[in-house]
């Protein structure tokens, strides 16, 4: 079926003035699908499987991005880049919502055409994933002409089977959030600056204003019982789950049908309605469908998965888990498409604890961010201190301070006192574990070990709960659980004693001797720290026959090995960085998956790829120029 095929009034009035582009039959799309351009896939088999898809929002143009938007982008970023660590076949998309009246209002402040002022403003967004990092398969814009396309069919399949009809609509309409809301989620309010009332939506707290007129509804109220059941057998579908819980309440308390266009003497800038010029499409009808646009919509028969839909996740802020979590599975359900396997609606970013907002100027200029801490330094803290279910407060302060404890202090720390001493060998240590040399029955290594052998398997547990920055935390942990290992076993004082020998003349001690040379004695205080701390390691970690360079290797060696796996399971987290890492420690670039994130899956390593440095202004974390 192509356009031909159409009902006559269907074709002919689909946009006046405007050449519609069908490619092809009824699911042109999928027959052009551009192979992501970013995505490494692994092998032709799994070019069979259905990819996973995840999206950011596409981000509203009437103003330049923030960092809660940064924010959006690295958690949906890291969430593909998780699914590419494993070997598997991802795509990411991302965009811009360029209708509605917002834009056309916008536009018409700074005197430019509506499309004028939504490529400028497009294209930040598209500068800030660029300078994000994001490896991004899709950026949809929705003036694009194939998303127009994709829209003005959907809308054709909702109202042949009946669920969208022409009806006299008046209520209370919020040009902020562009949509109607019923008089229950209505109230007056007062603004403390000048005083005056106003009604506004409880919801978002912004101005509403009463609006009569006709136009377009899509039967939502049809489709209470559908969207309980589909929560009831998907419980997960929304996370965390008390917005769950709260979506569900919502649609229990009932639904009334949605207006889903505006007149265009109101509203002209927009997809216009196929069979009806004089009416606009409803901004969220037509932003929505751009998931499924770039997803090769509509498909022909059997080709739905091969753009990755239905999508996996999709990442949004809380402030929109109505239109996601309402709106478009009942869409989607209308036409008996999938809905979307899960939501992320993620908390805010606040500033002086006050939410971040376009509208107030509240806001931190994220390429600003990015030029001053580094776009790695700034996915890190984003992932790290970002909330799921609560708000975080933004601070340069708490920036530079994560920054000292987890990246400086603990992480580049970490390499430093590893790659850099001349008294052991990273390289040795490797080789000395592969020829099954060290033994490991000392308590401490014995709990390293372990550590190390559970970690990504626990880190892959807290991502399929859609919650990087628990996964984060729990990456870093290992990294300050390493450097007290590291601490615990001082293989510098073993490397300046050298005098730990099995079961010679002396003090024995578990099975093993303590015997210092008579010329280390007569050293320096230094020395006898260093002998002290010696005493105290067979003390506590004494194992028979064990001799000292055994041991200086079997601590650098797991600490290397921490080195290797945490700088594998960062890669998504911090991309630039992690690679540093891993060059320092020499890991070939084949074996930095998923699959070797784990104790003795690479002895391959040890020879750097590039110098670890010598000082703290070449490390891997240099200290921050600027501390303010």
């Amino acid at each position: 079926m192509n356009i031909r095929s159409l009902p006559s009034n269907f074709r002919g009035q689909l946009r006046p003035g405007v050449k519609i582009r069908w490619r092809g039959p009824l699911t042109c799309n999928s027959c052009s699908i551009r192979s992501p351009s970013r995505a490494a896939f692994s092998s032709f088999p799994r070019a069979l499987e259905k990819p996973y898809y995840t999206t950011s929002p596409i981000f509203y143009v009437n103003a330049a991005p923030h960092v809660g938007h940064l924010y959006t982008m690295v958690l949906t970023d890291i969430l593909k880049r998780w699914q590419v660590l494993q070997g598997k076949q991802a795509i990411l998309c991302t965009g811009t919502d360029e209708h509605g009246m917002k834009i056309q209002q916008a536009a018409a402040k700074a005197n430019i055409p509506p499309k004028e002022f939504c490529d400028l403003t497009s294209q930040r967004f598209l500068d800030l994933a660029e300078r994000a990092g994001l490896s991004y398969d899709h950026f949809v814009r929705t003036s694009d002409e194939d998303h127009k396309e994709a829209v003005q069919y959907f809308w054709y399949m909702l109202k042949t089977r009946g669920y969208i009809y022409e009806s006299k609509h008046q209520g209370w309409y919020c040009v902020s959030d562009e949509t109607y809301y019923p008089e229950t989620m209505i109230e007056k309010r007062l603004d403390p600056q000048t005083g005056k009332t106003f009604m506004a939506s409880q919801e978002t707290g912004k101005e509403v204003e009463w609006s009569s007129e006709s136009n377009y509804h899509f039967r939502l109220s049809a489709f209470k019982d559908r969207l309980l059941e589909f929560y009831k057998e998907n419980p997960e579908f929304l996370v965390p789950t008390t917005r769950m819980n709260d979506v569900v309440q919502s649609v229990s308390a009932g639904l009334e049908d949605l207006s889903i266009s505006r007149p265009v003497e109101r509203l002209s800038w927009g997809i216009r309605v196929p069979d009806d010029p004089s009416q606009t499409i409803y901004v969220w009808l037509d932003a929505l469908v751009s998931y499924i646009t770039k997803a090769g919509y509509p498909w022909a028969p059997g080709k739905q998965s091969a753009g990755g839909w239905p999508a996996d996740v999709h990442v949004i802020g809380k402030d929109i888990v109505r239109f996601h979590c309402i709106y478009w599975p009942a869409f989607l359900l209308a036409l008996d498409i999938p809905p979307p396997k899960q939501i992320l609606a993620h908390a805010h970013w606040t500033l002086g604890n006050q939410k971040m907002a376009k509208s107030t100027g509240n806001v931190v200029n994220p390429l600003f961010a990015i030029d001053r801490f580094g776009i790695d330094v700034m996915r890190y803290y984003l992932a790290h201190d970002g909330g799921i279910k609560n708000d975080s407060d933004y601070g340069n302060n708490l920036i530079v301070e994560r920054y000292k404890k987890g990246l400086q202090g603990g992480l580049g720390n970490l390499v430093s006192r590893i790659t850099r001493p001349k008294i052991w060998s990273v390289r040795k240590s490797v080789e000395a574990a592969r020829d099954g040399t060290l033994r490991r029955g000392a308590k401490y290594t014995k709990q390293h070990a372990a550590m190390l052998s559970d970690l990504a398997r626990l880190a892959n547990g807290k991502m399929e709960q859609l919650d990087p920055g628990a996964a984060l935390q729990l990456i870093m942990d290992a990294v300050y659980d390493t450097n007290k290992y590291l601490q615990n076993c001082a293989p510098w004082a073993l490397a300046k004693t050298q005098d730990i020998r099995p079961r010679r003349s002396g003090v024995e001690d578990g099975g093993e001797t303590v015997r210092r040379s008579p010329w280390l004695v007569a050293r320096s205080e230094e020395v006898k720290e260093a002998n002290q701390i010696a005493d105290d390691i067979v003390e506590k970690h004494a194992e028979p026959h064990d001799l000292n360079q055994d041991r200086i290797e079997r601590t650098v060696f797991h600490c290397a090995e921490a080195i290797r796996i945490v700088g594998i399971l960062l890669q998504p987290y911090m991309p630039t960085k992690a690679a540093q890492l891993l060059d320092m420690m020499g890991v070939d670039e084949s074996r930095r998956t998923f699959d070797y994130a784990r104790l003795d899956a690479d002895y391959t390593y040890g020879m750097p790829k590039s110098a670890p440095g010598r000082h703290d202004y070449d490390s891997l974390f240099p200290p921050l120029s600027v501390e303010k």
